[in-house]
């Protein structure tokens, strides 16, 4: 007797399951078939929870997806959902992680095509596309460290370098707001340290990986006059010569100049000089070849990486620096030279000096000019030191000291 009752009760279960299903079918097919009718409701239109969308720019789906008549919010959203799991799936799928042993160091977990090694200095807007930023890429960079005291200078030299130029201004006294009076100061980079000088920015924000895009790189003093030089002019001069590392020519009148790095007179570029004074064993040997002096060198992109690794953290002066450039290209006697026809004034103005400190009864530029003598002794030991530990290495005698 309790076999039909069991019987009967099980078959209307049965049916309500069954109805159950069936209203659940239609009830999905319904919504998907509305969501699909209205193919031109904009994503930001809707007040969906912010976690619905954790990394999307609402923007910029707006203006890509409400401009079809066609696309609709399905489509929109398969589309990104899939981009973001692909990733996942081929990582599950493959289980395996990135491992690039010839990316740059540090980058090895990324995949190849994403990297990005070197970089520029291009100023960038805040708005629009990417690819409209720039309406000039500068092949070119020039540096001033600078004081404001010498503004009219400064100001002056600037005009001598044109928009094909990056302009970086270093600040040792703290001062750059006092600048925008220019307005060719709106285009520039200011960076400020008190007391610092260029070779110490150099090291700290000239990385050859920065400076990746500029073909040639000018590290300037502030107290040079530049009446009788044209940047373009230069730059056709250097790659004409095939000239990796100069400096224009400086006034015979100016003081504290090198015999190789005067202005000769009738003469376009010069590569060597003739020894007056017994300093040149090797006439193809700095300071009577291979050799410019630090207040005006231009770099190649290729020199410059090599010489940017040489350049000492704590010798910030750079004395001795000029001696051993002729390590970073080859030959050097024939690819380091002077440029006559593009020429400058040295003012030797003591901006710099002066912000050094007196002590023991000596002015400020006493006090820096005795650190630039010594960071110079320092400077030639190390490289000698240098040279003579790696050719001990390979059981080598070298001859080739930058000290001799």
């Amino acid at each position: 007797m309790g076999v039909p009752i069991r019987s009967g009760s099980s078959k209307k279960h049965n049916n309500e399951a069954m109805k159950l299903i069936i209203a659940t079918f239609f009830g999905v097919a319904f919504g998907f078939l509305l969501g699909v009718s209205f193919p031109t409701l904009a994503l930001t239109k809707m007040s969906l929870p912010s976690s619905l969308f954790p990394s999307i720019d609402l923007t910029y789906v707006d203006d890509n997806y409400s401009k079809g008549a066609t696309k609709s919010i399905w489509d929109a959203w398969a589309s990104f959902n899939g981009n973001r799991s692909m990733p996942n799936k081929l990582q599950k799928s493959n289980d395996t992680k990135i491992w690039v042993p010839s990316n740059p160091r540090g980058a090895e977990r990324l995949p190849p095509r994403i990297v990005e090694s070197e970089s520029d200095l291009y100023l960038r807007r805040l708005w629009g596309m990417p690819h409209q930023d720039l309406i000039v890429k500068p092949k070119y960079l020039i540096t001033f460290t600078v004081g404001y005291d010498q503004h009219n200078n400064i100001n002056a030299a600037i005009e001598k370098f044109s928009e094909n130029f990056t302009i970086v201004l270093f600040h040792y006294d703290g001062k750059t707001s006092e600048w925008d009076q220019f307005e060719w100061s709106k285009r520039a980079i200011h960076i400020s340290a008190r007391k610092q000088t260029k070779w110490w920015y150099a090291k700290r924000f000239l990385h050859p990986d920065i400076v990746a895009t500029y073909d040639y790189i000018f590290i300037w003093d502030e107290d040079l006059g530049l009446d009788h030089f044209n940047a373009e002019e230069y730059i056709k001069i250097v790659k004409k010569h095939g000239l990796e590392i100069s400096q224009p020519g400086v006034d015979p009148s100016s003081s504290y100049t090198w015999q190789m790095t005067k202005k000769k007179d009738d003469s376009e570029i010069h590569k060597d000089a003739t020894d007056t004074n017994g300093w040149c064993p090797d006439p193809r040997m700095p300071p009577c070849a291979a050799f410019v002096e630090i207040m005006a060198p231009v770099f190649s992109r290729e020199a410059w990486r090599c010489v940017w690794h040489m350049i000492q953290n704590d010798l910030v002066h750079g004395w001795g620096l000029d001696f051993a450039l002729r390590n970073c290209v080859e030959p050097s006697y024939d690819k380091i030279g002077v440029v006559d026809s593009q020429w400058i004034f040295h003012q030797s103005v003591p901006s710099l000096g002066n912000q050094g400190e007196a002590e023991g009864g000596k002015a400020p530029w006493e006090g820096v000019r005795e650190r630039c003598k010594k960071e110079w002794t320092m400077f030639q030991e190390r490289m000698a030191s240098a040279e003579r530990d790696y050719f001990q290495t390979r059981g080598d005698i070298s001859l080739n000291s930058t000290t001799r």
